[in-house]
């Protein structure tokens, strides 16, 4: 029991939180190519990709490792993501904190969907049984180029209303 809940509970609450803040961060990092930072979304983004490392550390037999280093460095790239947003409103170089962090804290949940994907869905594991194979490499490559593609883009047009 982990919070209450049996292991299988508490991995689907893990995975759901997960793929709500990959598909929120990608809906927030879209409309910052617009100039906007849409309210809700961005806070459930927020929240889930938060909850998402957090929940991570309460898995049985845990060991320092990819998903422990991964989960640190999201929280910690979080902690000026959230100050840049709630705190300092995007004022001067916040606005970059924000679009850098944001996307990298995306760039992480979204490595950790791929690499789980292949370990876990049926007609993707045997496409990559070691995560070494070209069909793994390439799905861990689109989505570096696309979230750094959008990160460029946003740093270029996102001008932020006093918030």
């Amino acid at each position: 029991m982990i919070l209450g809940m049996s292991l299988s509970t508490f991995t689907t609450l893990h995975v759901v939180l997960s793929q709500i803040g990959i598909a929120t961060g990608v809906a927030c990092l879209l409309a910052l190519l617009n100039s906007r930072v849409p309210t809700g979304l961005t806070a459930t983004f927020l929240l889930t990709t938060v909850a998402t490392s957090v929940t991570g550390f309460f898995f049985p037999n845990l060991k320092v490792g990819p998903a422990v280093i991964f989960g640190v460095v999201s929280l910690v790239v979080l902690t000026p993501v959230l100050l840049a947003l709630y705190r300092y409103h995007l004022a001067g170089p916040w606005r970059w904190i924000y679009i850098a962090g944001a996307a990298f804290a995306l760039y992480l949940n979204s490595v950790v969907g791929v690499v789980q994907s292949f370990q876990k869905l049926g007609f993707l594991k045997p496409l990559s049984p070691t995560q070494s194979e070209p069909p793994f490499l390439a799905a861990q490559g689109a989505v570096l180029v696309i979230i750094v593609g959008l990160a460029v883009l946003a740093l270029q047009r996102f001008r932020p209303a006093a918030l």
